[in-house]
């Protein structure tokens, strides 16, 4: 059910970690603060499907992410995902000083591409493109990350077990915004210019 797709075998991660607030240029995009420290939350495991939606009680923010699966404690595979988000909500918890699971961790709110294997690659080359009808909404990578993904590793390794499967949404660049019902989101993974992913969701 809740389950990812690493090198064509299905997986399920007990949870996904997700860390906020990775790319200077998409934090001034929100008018939030420079964190001080890594800015963590999780998504429980039934957050995870393959389905874009546009709506769950109120309407939805895309961020596109790159995410990594864990095994043996390490970076093992990487995909493409969507954190959705309940703006507005997140917007007055935030104001409230309240936590943001409301808003980011409902069910369906952790969309993810099938997984490859990090076998051969170099993390610092990965990128994230990602277009809505045929126009290019964002695109970033490890090297403009102001934590990357082997720092948020180590950061999560010092207070919480990685279980073999888990993933980790690494941040958003700038160029979030609103699903639409009937929109077509393409995201790419590239690594040194080629494209490894292509995936396509019709948002419903």
């Amino acid at each position: 059910m809740h389950s990812i797709i690493v090198e064509d075998n299905p997986i399920q991660p007990t949870k996904v970690l997700c860390v906020g607030r990775n790319y200077l240029d998409h934090i001034a995009e929100l008018n939030n603060a420079v964190p001080e420290q890594m800015v963590v939350f999780n998504k429980p495991s039934t957050a995870i499907t393959n389905q874009l939606t546009a709506y769950h009680q109120e309407r939805l923010h895309y961020e596109g992410e790159i995410c990594f699966v864990v095994n043996n404690g390490q970076l093992s595979a990487v995909g493409i995902g969507l954190d959705l988000t309940k703006r507005e909500l997140q917007a007055t918890l935030k104001q409230q000083g309240l936590p943001w699971e409301r808003a980011k961790a409902f069910d369906g709110s952790a969309v993810f591409s099938r997984f490859i294997s990090l076998q051969g690659l170099t993390i610092d080359e990965l990128e994230i493109e990602l277009f809505i009808n045929c126009v290019r909404v964002q695109r970033g990578g490890v090297k403009q990350m102001i934590y990357p993904p082997q720092v948020i590793v180590d950061e999560l390794k010092s207070y919480t077990t990685l279980c073999d499967g888990d993933v980790i949404m690494t941040g958003t660049p700038k160029g979030v915004g609103e699903v639409q019902a009937g929109d077509i989101f393409l995201g790419r993974l590239i690594h040194a210019g080629k494209t490894l992913i292509e995936i396509e969701w019709l948002a419903s």
